[in-house]
Formats: C-alpha cells, structure tokens, sequence
C-alpha cells in the first residue's frame, strides 16, 4: 500500500496542512515592526493531472507551458507515470483587510503593506510551497512545486508579450478556484487582491468542480459589459477596454516603484497592484447591483 492509499480524505489532508500554514505558523509574516499576518485565510483547490485544460494551455499561453506531466516527469525522470496519476494541489492567499484598506487609499505607489507583502509575502508562498512538498515527501508522495523548480523560467510570447513555463493563476483557474479579469487577474471567492501557488504530486485527489464555463465569466466588464473600474485604478494608464499592456504595467513598476519603495519604506522591493483594490472584485466575485 502506497502513502497516498494510506491517507483516507487527501483533499481535506491537503487543505489542513495549507491553512494551518498560513493562520498558525509564524512564517506567515510581512516583517514589519506589528509582525502582521502577511496573508488570511487560504482557500484550496484541486484538479487532475490529466485535465485537457493543461493541454489547452498549450495552445492559449504558449507550447512552453508545461503540462503536469511534464514537470513531474521533468523533476522526476526515472519514475514512471501516467497523468491520471497525478493531481494538482492549488490555493489562493487573499491579502489582509488592513492591507486592502490601505491600497485602496493610493492613487499611484503601493502602500508599505502592499509593497511589503509583495516581497515577503511571496516568501511565504515560497515556504508553503516547499512546506507542501515536504510534507507528501513524509508520506512518500513525489511532488514538486513548479515555481520552485530551478527548471521554470520565463518565456517571451508573441500573443502575450512575456509568460512562463508555469502559471500559478492559470492552475487556479483549471482547480475551481476563480476566472480572470480585464486586468488578467484572477477573480476568486476570496477576491481579486490575492496570490496564489501550487504543487504538483503523485496522489489522487477528486478535482473542485470548476463552477464556471467561461474563462472570464466573473469578470463584470467581460459578462455583464459594465464596470472597467480597474482602469481607472491603473497608475500606468497600462489597461484599457483592450485589455492589459504588459510593457507599459512592467516599466511603470521597474524602476518606478522599486524607487519609491526603497526611499520611503527603506527596503528593497516593488509592486503595484491598485488595480486590485478599490474595484467590486476587490474581495469577492462582484454580482450586478
């Protein structure tokens, strides 16, 4: 009997070890002088390695993108799967109201909450990604954090200017957990103001009904044709009815942000995200009033 067999609801195992990461542990922290939670309350999501979705990424993000297949058998070249084999373990890390409320407040720089978030906040992605794989590992589960991989690399696109081996938001998408925005964020229950990770495994989980037959179907600009507020939120003047300039959203944040951060806040970091903040989708899939 494997150590995947031995476990008797993986799903529920896996979403344990993931919140209690983030609401208990004291990595989950944005290092400040408060030592406030970087993060709430995760939410979890699953989907099967052999889902055509991965195999339809090919196709809309590029052939570089990698199939769970790919990267476990990448990672793991001397084992022998299948990809009905393995499934993909994803969730998302909604930003703190105090956060939020504090973006919300900016017209053109991120606040020292945000920007902090964006740099040890993503840390702490990083340590739950490895805490995941770490804990399959004791149960003798092969599993690799994608983004983790030395293999993952950045990809420039013809359609999209740049992407990557690995999309953690295009993972979330095919695990239920939310759709993307005319900002290219993803919408979830949680909101939009969030990040999110993954880990691909050897185990077999029953996959979240994905509760949405359109990739943008909780985007209010694209189902309902009203809202287009995260334009306005854009200090780039990077979005647009057309959609996200990629370019313009890159040069606004590098060295522009990176500038104010390190003078006002005094560490080095980066980040943005006011398209997050101040719109419906900020903290929920927005409905029509």
């Amino acid at each position: 009997m494997t150590g995947s067999e031995q476990i008797q609801n993986p799903g529920q195992w896996m979403e344990t070890v993931i919140k209690d990461f983030i609401n208990e542990s004291r990595e989950n922290t944005m290092k400040n002088v408060e030592n406030e939670k970087a993060w709430g309350d995760p939410l979890v999501g699953f989907s099967r390695g052999d889902d055509s979705l991965y195999q339809d990424f090919k196709e809309h993000v590029g052939p570089f993108h990698w199939t769970p297949l790919e990267i476990f058998t990448l990672t793991f070249p001397n084992l022998k799967v299948a990809a009905e084999d393995l499934s993909v373990i994803s969730y998302i890390l909604p930003h703190t109201e105090r956060t939020k409320l504090d973006s919300r407040k900016e017209t053109a720089y991120p606040s020292e909450r945000w920007a902090r978030v964006r740099i040890f906040g993503e840390e702490v992605s990083n340590k739950l990604r490895k805490r995941v794989v770490e804990v399959l590992g004791e149960k003798g589960i092969q599993a690799v954090a994608p983004l983790n991989s030395p293999l993952w690399e950045r990809k420039a696109s013809d359609r999209f200017v740049f992407s990557s081996t690995w999309s953690e938001r295009h993972a979330a998408y095919a695990s239920g957990l939310g759709t993307f925005g005319l900002c290219d964020g993803l919408i979830t229950p949680r909101g939009k103001a969030m990040r999110c990770g993954s880990v691909v495994a050897r185990i077999k989980i029953p996959p979240t009904p994905r509760p949405y037959k359109e990739h943008q179907a909780y985007c209010l600009f694209f189902s309902k044709g009203i809202c287009g507020k995260c334009i306005q939120r854009c200090p780039a003047g990077a979005l647009s009815k057309k959609g996200h300039d990629k370019n313009k959203c890159r040069s606004y944040m590098h060295p522009g942000t990176e500038d104010y951060v390190k003078s006002h806040f005094g560490f080095v970091g980066y980040g943005c995200g006011l398209c997050q903040t101040g719109v419906p989708c900020e903290s929920k899939i927005p409905v029509k009033e």
